[in-house]
């Protein structure tokens, strides 16, 4: 539990920075998409100099945290930082600005492997992270749908971009290696059958995003991309059951 909720101050810190740290490269150009204008430092109810402030206190914060942590830990934590900061750039630069996304987001695979054995369980957590990059890739691009008008003008590069009229087939495949990175992972970790049956509950939730969704309908993407938080539950929950019945 003290791990837990360890993880849980981490990943509301960096995640936090990573929100920074992207409103502050990106505050030119979310002054030209509706969805975005009304950011504090692209509205100029922050200055940037206070984005950096701000920044600093959650970073001095996310420190404490890995302070705590054992030493592979913490250089895993700290080599994820400057990964934080690269991804606001993706998108200047590739039109697979998402795939950075997932390499990044899905480092705490590694980082809670770690922490808890001291060492990478390789059969379990390369799995997982890959279904945790794949599920990125689904829920980020449904995402970035929302300002794919916006972010054309202004010249900002996505995979709801590169995908266009095939994102749903593209998703599709993501959704299946999430699925089977998944089911990998929990067979590798010996986990009872609980786990399948919640993970097969999870598969249904997202082929039920993945093909209801209106990608021309920013409201419904941005519901969409919300509801992801029910998956990730779904898998935590098949997760501790898994276990608890092993």
């Amino acid at each position: 539990m003290k791990l837990l909720a360890m993880f849980g101050w981490w990943a509301i810190l960096i995640r936090g920075a990573g929100c920074t740290i992207n409103d502050f490269f990106d505050r030119d150009f979310d002054k030209k998409v509706e969805r975005t204008k009304s950011r504090p430092l692209a509205s100029g109810a922050l200055s940037p100099a206070q984005g950096l402030w701000w920044l600093g206190v959650q970073l001095v914060l996310g420190l404490g945290v890995l302070l705590k942590m054992n030493t592979l830990t913490f250089f895993l934590g700290f080599i994820h930082v400057p990964l934080v900061f690269a991804y606001p750039l993706m998108k200047r630069l590739t039109y697979w600005p998402q795939a950075f996304l997932g390499v990044m987001i899905s480092w705490g695979a590694f980082m809670g492997s770690t922490a808890v054995t001291g060492s990478v369980n390789h059969s379990v957590i390369h799995p997982l992270y890959i279904s945790s990059f794949f599920w990125t890739l689904v829920y980020d691009t449904i995402y970035a749908h929302q300002d794919k008008e916006d972010d054309a003008k202004a010249g900002v590069k996505s995979t709801a971009l590169r995908f266009g009229d095939l994102t749903k087939q593209w998703l599709s495949a993501f959704g299946i290696a999430t699925i089977l990175a998944l089911a990998l992972s929990g067979y590798n970790a010996n986990t009872s059958w609980p786990y399948y049956i919640f993970l097969a509950i999870a598969a249904g939730q997202l082929i039920w995003q993945i093909w209801t969704v209106n990608l021309s309908s920013p409201a419904d993407c941005g519901r969409k991309f919300v509801s992801n938080q029910w998956f990730g539950a779904i898998i935590f929950a098949g997760v501790i059951f898994g276990k608890f019945f092993a």
